[in-house]
């Protein structure tokens, strides 16, 4: 049973690493826009795009997780 909560646990993790590559995405974006502003429609269809796979990624990991604790 410990181990079960040990690998939701770190199945669960993967939710740090989302947040975080999200935030960093949206730091470099913002800056990419105030040095060209020009390029803000494709900057942002970019940056939309990366952060989507990067909270799919944290939602898969947090589904793992789940499933883990229910159905073992």
């Amino acid at each position: 049973m410990t181990l079960t909560a040990i690998g939701a646990g770190i199945a669960a993790l993967s939710s740090i690493g989302g947040g975080l590559g999200i935030g960093h995405a949206t730091a470099k974006a913002v800056e990419a826009i105030a040095r060209q502003p020009e390029a803000d429609a494709k900057i942002m269809r970019n940056l939309l795009l990366g952060c989507a796979l990067a909270e799919a990624t944290s939602i898969y990991g947090f589904v793992i997780g789940v499933l883990i604790i229910f159905m073992l």
